[in-house]
Protein backbone atom coordinates (compact mmCIF):
# COMPACT_ATOMS: atom_id res chain seq x y z
CA UNK A 1 0.00 0.00 0.00
CA UNK A 2 1.09 3.41 -0.96
CA UNK A 3 2.24 5.13 2.34
CA UNK A 4 -0.11 8.13 3.41
CA UNK A 5 -0.78 10.75 6.33
CA UNK A 6 -3.06 10.35 8.11
CA UNK A 7 -5.11 13.10 7.53
CA UNK A 8 -5.34 11.60 4.17
CA UNK A 9 -7.92 9.08 5.84
CA UNK A 10 -9.91 11.62 7.31
CA UNK A 11 -12.54 13.80 5.74
CA UNK A 12 -11.29 16.99 3.59
CA UNK A 13 -13.28 18.95 6.21
CA UNK A 14 -12.79 16.68 9.18
CA UNK A 15 -12.07 19.82 11.58
CA UNK A 16 -15.99 20.80 11.17
CA UNK A 17 -17.17 17.39 10.86
CA UNK A 18 -18.91 14.91 13.37
CA UNK A 19 -17.69 11.79 13.41
CA UNK A 20 -18.87 8.97 15.13
CA UNK A 21 -16.78 5.76 15.97
CA UNK A 22 -15.44 2.86 18.16
CA UNK A 23 -12.31 1.61 19.49
CA UNK A 24 -10.92 -1.08 21.40
CA UNK A 25 -9.09 0.39 24.35
CA UNK A 26 -6.50 -1.12 26.90
CA UNK A 27 -6.77 0.52 30.72
CA UNK A 28 -5.22 -0.67 33.70
CA UNK A 29 -9.46 -1.39 34.20
CA UNK A 30 -9.43 -3.79 31.55
CA UNK A 31 -9.88 -3.56 28.07
CA UNK A 32 -13.21 -3.48 25.48
CA UNK A 33 -14.98 -1.46 23.22
CA UNK A 34 -15.55 2.47 23.36
CA UNK A 35 -17.86 4.66 21.70
CA UNK A 36 -15.91 7.54 20.62
CA UNK A 37 -16.86 11.59 18.85
CA UNK A 38 -14.38 12.91 17.49
CA UNK A 39 -14.47 17.16 17.10
CA UNK A 40 -12.14 19.25 15.74
CA UNK A 41 -9.81 16.49 15.08
CA UNK A 42 -9.76 14.86 18.93
CA UNK A 43 -11.19 12.07 19.96
CA UNK A 44 -13.12 11.71 23.01
CA UNK A 45 -14.50 8.13 24.77
CA UNK A 46 -18.30 9.08 25.62
CA UNK A 47 -19.24 5.79 26.45
CA UNK A 48 -19.64 6.58 29.85
CA UNK A 49 -22.84 8.48 28.12
CA UNK A 50 -23.72 6.41 25.44
CA UNK A 51 -22.59 2.68 25.76
CA UNK A 52 -23.49 1.96 21.75
CA UNK A 53 -23.79 4.05 18.85
CA UNK A 54 -27.44 2.63 18.58
CA UNK A 55 -28.32 4.15 22.17
CA UNK A 56 -26.34 7.30 20.64
CA UNK A 57 -28.55 7.26 16.97
CA UNK A 58 -31.80 6.69 18.77
CA UNK A 59 -31.28 10.08 20.81
CA UNK A 60 -33.91 12.88 19.70
CA UNK A 61 -30.77 15.50 20.26
CA UNK A 62 -28.22 13.59 18.36
CA UNK A 63 -26.52 16.48 17.13
CA UNK A 64 -26.33 18.99 19.99
CA UNK A 65 -25.63 15.82 22.23
CA UNK A 66 -22.43 15.02 20.16
CA UNK A 67 -21.76 18.52 19.74
CA UNK A 68 -21.40 19.35 23.39
CA UNK A 69 -21.38 15.92 25.62
CA UNK A 70 -18.29 15.57 27.84
CA UNK A 71 -15.74 12.57 27.77
CA UNK A 72 -12.38 11.53 27.81
CA UNK A 73 -9.91 12.78 26.01
CA UNK A 74 -7.98 10.25 23.68
CA UNK A 75 -5.48 12.14 21.25
CA UNK A 76 -6.01 13.57 18.09
CA UNK A 77 -7.51 11.45 15.90
CA UNK A 78 -4.73 11.11 13.06
CA UNK A 79 -2.61 9.48 16.37
CA UNK A 80 -5.73 7.29 16.60
CA UNK A 81 -5.39 6.14 12.56
CA UNK A 82 -1.19 5.59 12.48
CA UNK A 83 -1.45 3.78 15.37
CA UNK A 84 -4.43 1.40 13.82
CA UNK A 85 -2.75 1.03 10.21
CA UNK A 86 1.02 0.56 11.94
CA UNK A 87 0.98 -1.20 15.37
CA UNK A 88 -2.28 -2.05 15.97
CA UNK A 89 -1.11 -5.11 17.99
CA UNK A 90 0.69 -2.55 20.49
CA UNK A 91 -1.66 0.32 20.56
CA UNK A 92 -3.70 0.95 23.95
CA UNK A 93 -6.22 2.55 21.48
CA UNK A 94 -6.98 1.10 17.50
CA UNK A 95 -10.41 2.12 15.71
CA UNK A 96 -12.92 -0.53 14.88
CA UNK A 97 -16.05 -0.66 12.51
CA UNK A 98 -18.10 2.52 14.17
CA UNK A 99 -20.97 0.68 13.82
CA UNK A 100 -22.29 -2.13 16.49
CA UNK A 101 -25.58 -3.69 17.33
CA UNK A 102 -27.13 -2.96 14.52
CA UNK A 103 -28.74 -4.77 11.53
CA UNK A 104 -26.41 -4.84 8.35
CA UNK A 105 -28.32 -4.47 5.18
CA UNK A 106 -27.05 -4.12 1.56
CA UNK A 107 -28.88 -3.26 -1.52
CA UNK A 108 -27.94 -4.24 -4.54
CA UNK A 109 -28.48 -4.00 -8.34
CA UNK A 110 -28.70 0.05 -8.04
CA UNK A 111 -26.58 0.92 -10.22
CA UNK A 112 -26.75 0.09 -14.25
CA UNK A 113 -23.54 -1.35 -14.42
CA UNK A 114 -23.56 -3.31 -12.24
CA UNK A 115 -27.15 -4.26 -13.00
CA UNK A 116 -25.26 -5.62 -16.36
CA UNK A 117 -22.68 -7.55 -14.50
CA UNK A 118 -24.79 -9.12 -12.50
CA UNK A 119 -26.56 -10.51 -15.65
CA UNK A 120 -23.44 -11.21 -17.05
CA UNK A 121 -22.21 -13.74 -13.64
CA UNK A 122 -25.30 -15.00 -14.20
CA UNK A 123 -25.17 -16.45 -18.06
CA UNK A 124 -21.50 -17.11 -17.31
CA UNK A 125 -22.52 -19.38 -14.37
CA UNK A 126 -19.86 -18.01 -12.58
CA UNK A 127 -16.93 -18.52 -14.95
CA UNK A 128 -14.66 -15.98 -15.02
CA UNK A 129 -13.59 -17.58 -18.37
CA UNK A 130 -16.81 -16.73 -20.04
CA UNK A 131 -17.22 -13.10 -19.11
CA UNK A 132 -16.03 -11.68 -21.94
CA UNK A 133 -18.17 -13.58 -24.85
CA UNK A 134 -21.19 -12.97 -22.03
CA UNK A 135 -20.84 -9.50 -21.65
CA UNK A 136 -20.93 -8.98 -25.32
CA UNK A 137 -23.72 -10.74 -26.17
CA UNK A 138 -25.66 -9.04 -23.29
CA UNK A 139 -24.77 -5.44 -24.15
CA UNK A 140 -25.43 -6.49 -28.01
CA UNK A 141 -28.94 -7.36 -26.76
CA UNK A 142 -30.18 -4.72 -24.17
CA UNK A 143 -27.19 -2.00 -24.36
CA UNK A 144 -25.49 -0.52 -22.16
CA UNK A 145 -26.84 2.58 -20.48
CA UNK A 146 -30.08 1.50 -18.24
CA UNK A 147 -29.45 4.30 -15.92
CA UNK A 148 -32.47 6.69 -17.84
CA UNK A 149 -35.06 4.04 -16.51
CA UNK A 150 -36.47 4.88 -13.55
CA UNK A 151 -36.83 1.05 -11.43
CA UNK A 152 -40.73 0.81 -11.76
CA UNK A 153 -41.63 3.42 -14.40
CA UNK A 154 -44.16 2.40 -17.13
CA UNK A 155 -40.84 2.47 -19.67
CA UNK A 156 -38.85 -0.33 -17.13
CA UNK A 157 -42.29 -2.11 -17.31
CA UNK A 158 -42.26 -1.76 -21.84
CA UNK A 159 -38.70 -2.81 -21.73
CA UNK A 160 -38.92 -5.56 -19.10
CA UNK A 161 -41.72 -6.82 -21.74
CA UNK A 162 -39.52 -6.38 -24.63
CA UNK A 163 -36.65 -8.30 -22.82
CA UNK A 164 -38.98 -11.25 -21.79
CA UNK A 165 -40.00 -11.70 -25.68
CA UNK A 166 -36.00 -11.86 -26.47
CA UNK A 167 -35.20 -14.44 -23.91
CA UNK A 168 -33.15 -12.10 -21.89
CA UNK A 169 -34.69 -11.22 -18.88
CA UNK A 170 -32.88 -12.04 -15.65
CA UNK A 171 -33.86 -12.32 -11.95
CA UNK A 172 -31.64 -9.24 -11.90
CA UNK A 173 -33.34 -7.31 -14.35
CA UNK A 174 -36.30 -7.97 -12.21
CA UNK A 175 -34.90 -5.72 -8.97
CA UNK A 176 -32.41 -3.50 -10.94
CA UNK A 177 -35.45 -2.19 -12.96
CA UNK A 178 -38.73 -3.48 -11.40
CA UNK A 179 -40.85 -1.97 -8.53
CA UNK A 180 -38.84 -3.95 -5.66
CA UNK A 181 -35.14 -3.42 -4.48
CA UNK A 182 -33.16 -5.82 -3.26
CA UNK A 183 -32.23 -5.69 -0.36
CA UNK A 184 -30.69 -8.30 2.10
CA UNK A 185 -28.75 -9.22 4.71
CA UNK A 186 -25.07 -8.59 4.33
CA UNK A 187 -23.25 -9.65 8.02
CA UNK A 188 -24.42 -10.00 11.81
CA UNK A 189 -24.63 -7.45 14.35
CA UNK A 190 -21.45 -6.80 15.80
CA UNK A 191 -19.04 -8.62 12.75
CA UNK A 192 -18.04 -6.20 10.51
CA UNK A 193 -14.32 -5.07 10.50
CA UNK A 194 -13.08 -1.26 10.36
CA UNK A 195 -10.53 0.66 9.02
CA UNK A 196 -7.08 -1.17 8.65
CA UNK A 197 -8.37 -4.70 9.20
CA UNK A 198 -7.83 -7.53 7.13
CA UNK A 199 -10.99 -8.51 5.39
CA UNK A 200 -11.96 -12.07 4.32
CA UNK A 201 -12.23 -14.30 0.81
CA UNK A 202 -13.56 -17.80 1.27
CA UNK A 203 -10.50 -20.40 -0.46
CA UNK A 204 -12.74 -21.82 -2.94
CA UNK A 205 -13.32 -18.31 -4.75
CA UNK A 206 -11.37 -17.50 -8.21
CA UNK A 207 -13.44 -15.04 -9.01
CA UNK A 208 -13.96 -11.93 -6.50
CA UNK A 209 -13.96 -8.12 -6.05
CA UNK A 210 -14.41 -5.25 -3.81
CA UNK A 211 -17.82 -3.55 -3.55
CA UNK A 212 -17.13 0.28 -2.53
CA UNK A 213 -20.41 1.61 -1.43
CA UNK A 214 -21.55 4.63 1.03
CA UNK A 215 -23.61 3.02 4.11
CA UNK A 216 -25.99 4.48 5.84
CA UNK A 217 -26.64 4.87 9.63
CA UNK A 218 -30.25 4.45 9.73
CA UNK A 219 -31.59 4.77 14.17
CA UNK A 220 -34.38 2.25 15.46
CA UNK A 221 -37.16 4.83 14.05
CA UNK A 222 -36.05 4.56 10.31
CA UNK A 223 -34.16 8.33 10.58
CA UNK A 224 -31.33 8.21 8.88
CA UNK A 225 -28.68 9.91 11.01
CA UNK A 226 -25.44 9.43 9.08
CA UNK A 227 -23.45 8.26 6.18
CA UNK A 228 -20.33 5.89 6.13
CA UNK A 229 -18.23 4.40 3.92
CA UNK A 230 -18.32 0.15 3.43
CA UNK A 231 -16.73 -2.75 1.19
CA UNK A 232 -19.55 -5.25 0.47
CA UNK A 233 -16.84 -8.01 -0.16
CA UNK A 234 -18.44 -10.25 -3.21
CA UNK A 235 -17.68 -13.54 -4.78
CA UNK A 236 -18.89 -13.63 -8.26
CA UNK A 237 -18.25 -17.15 -9.07
CA UNK A 238 -20.51 -18.06 -6.12
CA UNK A 239 -23.26 -15.97 -6.91
CA UNK A 240 -23.00 -16.42 -10.63
CA UNK A 241 -23.64 -20.59 -10.26
CA UNK A 242 -26.95 -19.57 -8.71
CA UNK A 243 -28.57 -16.33 -6.99
CA UNK A 244 -29.38 -18.80 -3.62
CA UNK A 245 -25.64 -18.76 -2.83
CA UNK A 246 -25.63 -15.33 -1.96
CA UNK A 247 -25.42 -15.96 1.63
CA UNK A 248 -22.17 -18.02 1.15
CA UNK A 249 -21.48 -15.43 -1.37
CA UNK A 250 -21.95 -12.28 1.24
CA UNK A 251 -21.94 -13.28 4.45
CA UNK A 252 -18.31 -14.69 5.80
CA UNK A 253 -15.59 -13.77 8.57
CA UNK A 254 -14.67 -10.78 7.68
CA UNK A 255 -16.65 -10.05 4.52
CA UNK A 256 -17.69 -7.18 5.75
CA UNK A 257 -15.89 -3.61 6.02
CA UNK A 258 -17.13 -0.12 7.12
CA UNK A 259 -15.57 2.83 8.59
CA UNK A 260 -13.52 5.04 9.23
CA UNK A 261 -15.94 6.53 11.13
CA UNK A 262 -19.81 7.59 10.52
CA UNK A 263 -20.21 10.92 9.64
CA UNK A 264 -23.14 12.44 11.37
CA UNK A 265 -26.15 14.57 9.35
CA UNK A 266 -25.81 18.30 10.25
CA UNK A 267 -25.58 22.03 8.52
CA UNK A 268 -22.66 20.63 6.65
CA UNK A 269 -23.36 17.54 5.81
CA UNK A 270 -26.86 15.60 4.72
CA UNK A 271 -28.64 12.99 2.58
CA UNK A 272 -28.00 15.72 -0.84
CA UNK A 273 -24.57 15.56 0.04
CA UNK A 274 -24.83 11.60 0.20
CA UNK A 275 -26.67 12.13 -3.19
CA UNK A 276 -23.86 14.02 -5.22
CA UNK A 277 -20.84 11.92 -3.18
CA UNK A 278 -18.37 10.40 -5.77
CA UNK A 279 -16.55 6.96 -4.40
CA UNK A 280 -13.10 6.10 -5.55
CA UNK A 281 -11.37 3.27 -5.39
CA UNK A 282 -7.70 1.52 -5.48
CA UNK A 283 -6.61 -1.93 -5.71
CA UNK A 284 -2.88 -2.22 -5.17
CA UNK A 285 -1.43 -5.92 -5.56
CA UNK A 286 1.54 -6.77 -2.81
CA UNK A 287 2.30 -9.60 -5.65
CA UNK A 288 2.51 -8.57 -9.12
CA UNK A 289 2.17 -4.76 -8.51
CA UNK A 290 -1.21 -4.57 -9.89
CA UNK A 291 -2.77 -1.21 -9.83
CA UNK A 292 -6.93 -1.06 -10.23
CA UNK A 293 -9.08 2.57 -9.83
CA UNK A 294 -12.21 3.62 -10.41
CA UNK A 295 -14.65 5.94 -9.24
CA UNK A 296 -18.44 5.41 -8.77
CA UNK A 297 -20.74 8.32 -9.20
CA UNK A 298 -24.26 8.62 -6.47
CA UNK A 299 -25.65 10.82 -8.96
CA UNK A 300 -25.74 8.08 -11.15
CA UNK A 301 -28.06 5.63 -8.48
CA UNK A 302 -31.16 3.92 -10.08
CA UNK A 303 -33.34 3.83 -6.70
CA UNK A 304 -32.87 7.19 -4.39
CA UNK A 305 -31.25 6.43 -1.24
CA UNK A 306 -34.30 7.58 1.22
CA UNK A 307 -36.30 4.74 -0.99
CA UNK A 308 -34.30 2.54 -0.24
CA UNK A 309 -34.23 3.29 3.29
CA UNK A 310 -38.47 3.17 3.02
CA UNK A 311 -37.96 -0.17 1.17
CA UNK A 312 -35.92 -1.44 3.90
CA UNK A 313 -37.79 0.41 7.50
CA UNK A 314 -41.22 0.65 7.75
CA UNK A 315 -44.50 -1.27 8.79
CA UNK A 316 -43.61 -4.38 7.29
CA UNK A 317 -40.11 -4.45 9.13
CA UNK A 318 -38.86 -2.97 12.45
CA UNK A 319 -35.16 -2.74 13.29
CA UNK A 320 -35.23 -2.31 17.07
CA UNK A 321 -31.61 -1.56 17.23
CA UNK A 322 -31.00 0.27 13.99
CA UNK A 323 -29.15 -0.87 10.91
CA UNK A 324 -27.09 -0.06 8.66
CA UNK A 325 -27.30 -0.27 4.69
CA UNK A 326 -25.20 -0.53 1.85
CA UNK A 327 -26.43 1.54 -0.80
CA UNK A 328 -24.84 -0.54 -3.66
CA UNK A 329 -22.16 0.02 -6.09
CA UNK A 330 -21.61 0.98 -9.62
CA UNK A 331 -18.27 -0.21 -9.87
CA UNK A 332 -17.45 -3.25 -12.08
CA UNK A 333 -14.22 -4.73 -12.45
CA UNK A 334 -13.14 -6.00 -15.80
CA UNK A 335 -9.42 -4.72 -16.53
CA UNK A 336 -7.69 -8.25 -16.86
CA UNK A 337 -5.39 -9.68 -14.42
CA UNK A 338 -3.80 -12.70 -14.61
CA UNK A 339 -5.32 -13.78 -18.23
CA UNK A 340 -6.37 -11.88 -21.44
CA UNK A 341 -10.16 -11.86 -21.22
CA UNK A 342 -10.27 -12.59 -17.55
CA UNK A 343 -11.21 -9.86 -15.88
CA UNK A 344 -10.22 -8.83 -12.26
CA UNK A 345 -9.95 -11.15 -9.05
CA UNK A 346 -7.98 -10.26 -6.02
CA UNK A 347 -4.86 -11.90 -5.62
CA UNK A 348 -4.01 -12.22 -1.40
CA UNK A 349 -2.65 -9.55 0.32
CA UNK A 350 -4.09 -6.75 -1.93
CA UNK A 351 -4.58 -3.21 -0.33
CA UNK A 352 -8.07 -1.83 -0.74
CA UNK A 353 -8.76 1.74 -0.24
CA UNK A 354 -12.43 3.30 -0.71
CA UNK A 355 -12.24 7.04 -0.70
CA UNK A 356 -14.75 10.00 -0.74
CA UNK A 357 -14.16 13.17 0.27
CA UNK A 358 -16.69 14.00 2.62
CA UNK A 359 -16.31 10.50 4.10
CA UNK A 360 -12.50 9.41 4.53
CA UNK A 361 -10.78 6.85 3.43
CA UNK A 362 -10.96 2.87 4.24
CA UNK A 363 -8.22 0.60 3.85
CA UNK A 364 -8.26 -2.75 4.15
CA UNK A 365 -5.91 -6.05 3.03
CA UNK A 366 -7.29 -9.44 1.49
CA UNK A 367 -6.72 -12.22 3.39
CA UNK A 368 -8.47 -15.44 3.49
CA UNK A 369 -11.16 -15.51 5.62
CA UNK A 370 -10.30 -19.19 7.14
CA UNK A 371 -7.47 -17.67 7.83
CA UNK A 372 -7.81 -14.09 9.84
CA UNK A 373 -8.77 -14.14 13.24
CA UNK A 374 -11.91 -15.85 13.68
CA UNK A 375 -15.30 -13.30 14.39
CA UNK A 376 -15.78 -14.40 18.33
CA UNK A 377 -17.22 -10.97 20.12
CA UNK A 378 -20.98 -10.53 19.25
CA UNK A 379 -23.14 -8.81 20.97
CA UNK A 380 -23.51 -11.10 24.26
CA UNK A 381 -19.98 -10.01 24.60
CA UNK A 382 -20.31 -6.73 24.62
CA UNK A 383 -23.03 -6.41 26.73
CA UNK A 384 -20.60 -8.75 29.43
CA UNK A 385 -17.93 -6.39 28.92
CA UNK A 386 -19.37 -2.81 29.29
CA UNK A 387 -21.47 -4.65 32.34
CA UNK A 388 -17.75 -5.37 33.80
CA UNK A 389 -16.26 -2.17 33.27
CA UNK A 390 -19.32 -0.46 34.86
CA UNK A 391 -20.70 1.18 31.66
CA UNK A 392 -24.35 -0.22 31.70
Amino acid sequence: MTPQPATAYLPEDFQQALLVGRVWRKTGHGEGPSVVIVRHGEVLDMTASVPTTADLFDRDDLVQFARTVKGEALGPVVKLMDATLHDKEHATVRLLAPNDVQAIKACGVTFAVSLIERVIEEQAGGDPARAKEVREAITATIGTDLSKIKPGSDAAMRLKAELERRGAWSQYMEVGIGKDAEVFSKSQPMSAVGFGAEIGLLPVSNWNNPEPEIVLAVNSRGEIVGATLGNDVNLRDIEGRSALLLGKCKDNNASCAIGPFIRLFDESFDLDSVRKAHVALRVEGADDGFVLEGVSHMSEISRDPADLVAQTYGRHHQYPDGFMLFLGTMFAPTADRDSEGGGFTHHLGDSVTISAEQLGTLVNTVQLSTEIAPWTFGVRALYRNLASRGLL
